[in-house]
């Protein structure tokens, strides 16, 4: 997905920029990589849980969002803070950083899904020794990813409420099995065939226990009241 190989980038620059430009011992060069991971990984982790449940999918791209909105406003304050300006989206310099995201649609399958490709792509802005451009390409490129997962999350959301994930499914599928069986024995009684010790409508049961388990027989549907069977012929008749 565009927006985990944005992430990546984001999380790779992040690690490098918080080295090179605040201290270890700030409390902020913790925070800044750990929000930069946490847009990564809960890309990838509900992108794994897809398979499951499409709620659990929407609550972690939900959090890679807000995680990369705490990052983004770390790299506004780190400019306010330190007195450098701040890149308008239509500024060249911004513009410039948005278009390669273009570019590398482009490009070949294998570069497209390469993280390393992906970096070298912004290396020139990402590696450059002027904190400002590193922090300003990377508020062009959390802008970009928080974009490509609003449009990740609204089709979720659109989806789930329409027909829901796996687990919901299978729940739904559980509940609608489990009413047809309750539902069974009315269902498949059959007139005609009558109890021989009651007279009621017979219906359609399963054997489960003793030698004959597995097997069909017409059983009154009175039961347990009454326990009256027949048996059931190779065509399904008395």
């Amino acid at each position: 997905m565009r927006s985990y190989q944005a992430a990546t980038v984001i999380y790779d620059g992040t690690v490098s920029f918080c080295n090179r430009f605040i201290s270890e011992r700030s409390r902020t060069h913790d925070q800044m990589v750990q929000a930069a991971r946490s847009g990564g990984k809960n890309i990838a982790e509900g992108s794994r849980a897809a398979a499951t449940t499409s709620q659990t999918e929407l609550r972690l791209m939900n959090v890679a969002r807000a995680s990369l909105e705490e990052l983004l406003g770390d790299y506004e304050d780190y400019l306010r803070q330190h007195g450098h300006r701040q890149w308008q989206p239509n500024e060249p310099e911004a513009l410039e950083v948005r278009v390669v995201g273009k570019q590398l649609d482009r490009t070949d399958q294998t570069d497209r899904t390469d993280p390393i490709a992906h970096y070298k792509a912004y290396a020139r802005w990402l590696e450059c020794d002027d904190p400002a451009v590193v922090a300003n390409a990377q508020i062009c490129l959390i802008n970009q990813a928080n974009y490509l997962l609003d449009q990740q999350i609204s089709s979720l959301e659109r989806d789930f409420v329409q027909e829901g994930g796996y687990s919901e499914q299978l729940a739904a599928a559980r509940i609608a099995h489990r009413e047809t069986q309750q539902q069974a024995p009315e269902a498949r009684a059959r007139v005609g065939v009558v109890c021989p010790q009651c007279g009621k409508p017979m219906a359609l049961r399963t054997a489960r226990k003793g030698q004959p388990a597995g097997s069909q027989f017409w059983g009154c549907s009175a039961y347990p009241i009454c326990k009256g069977t027949r048996p059931l012929s190779s065509d399904g008749s008395v």
